[in-house]
């Protein structure tokens, strides 16, 4: 059961919470939903075309969203400082700024604020980030995972499993590769393991991966 359901949506209520915050008629939960998923993009578009390295790597975390009647609450968590940071104040109302226009809040405030991780490495979405542009770097997907284990070792982190499927290395057959240190106990609800898919686009084709960290 542990390979065969999302484990952050398996532990909702015990170890995780959700990344979205706020309440709809069932009518309008689906516009709702829809209208995150265009934020967090259009966040994510922003720091790709504004970065101050041209390195592909955006270095966010996550990102929280939490609603009111009259304001939009935004929370980006980001591992590393990029563009936004080097001029926090502007670079935050410009992402401000930005976002309004591509969307039309009636009656709503937009609020956007930026938290810096200080162990960026404890989080799947930026090493699944890292081993996606070693890879587009034509790097050896086995020396990707193993560097990015090395990675999590400088932290708490009691145990990691990274998996890359697609063809890899440009094989004319699919398969799935996977490497593990220590222990991801995946049927444990109690164990609070964060989680990432990420897709990543190669002259051979979509690669995927998969990272399951076991923080405590």
């Amino acid at each position: 059961m542990g390979q065969k359901i999302n484990p952050l949506g398996f532990r909702l209520g015990t170890t995780q919470s959700h990344h979205s915050f706020w309440f709809a008629e069932p009518r309008n939960f689906s516009v709702g939903l829809q209208e995150d998923e265009k934020i967090r993009n259009s966040i994510k578009n922003y720091i790709q075309k504004n970065r101050k390295i041209s390195s592909g790597f955006e270095g966010i975390a996550r990102i929280r969203i939490k609603k009111r009647i009259d304001l939009i609450q935004v929370i980006i968590y980001i591992g590393f400082p990029n563009l936004l940071i080097e001029g926090r104040t502007r670079g935050i109302e410009e992402l401000q700024i930005n976002v309004q226009k591509k969307f039309h809040f009636s009656n709503r405030r937009l609020k956007i604020a930026i938290t810096i991780l200080e162990k960026p490495y404890e989080q799947p979405n930026i090493l699944a980030e890292y081993i996606a542009l070693q890879l587009k770097n034509r790097v050896s997907f086995r020396k990707a995972m193993k560097k990015a284990i090395e990675l999590t070792e400088q932290t708490d982190t009691k145990g990691i499993q990274v998996q890359i499927a697609g063809r890899i290395d440009g094989k004319e057959i699919a398969r799935v590769e996977w490497i593990r240190e220590g222990r991801v106990p995946l049927q444990t609800i109690r164990a609070k393991i964060d989680h990432c898919s990420y897709t990543i686009r190669t002259i051979y084709g979509v690669l995927g991966i998969k990272i399951w960290i076991f923080v405590d």
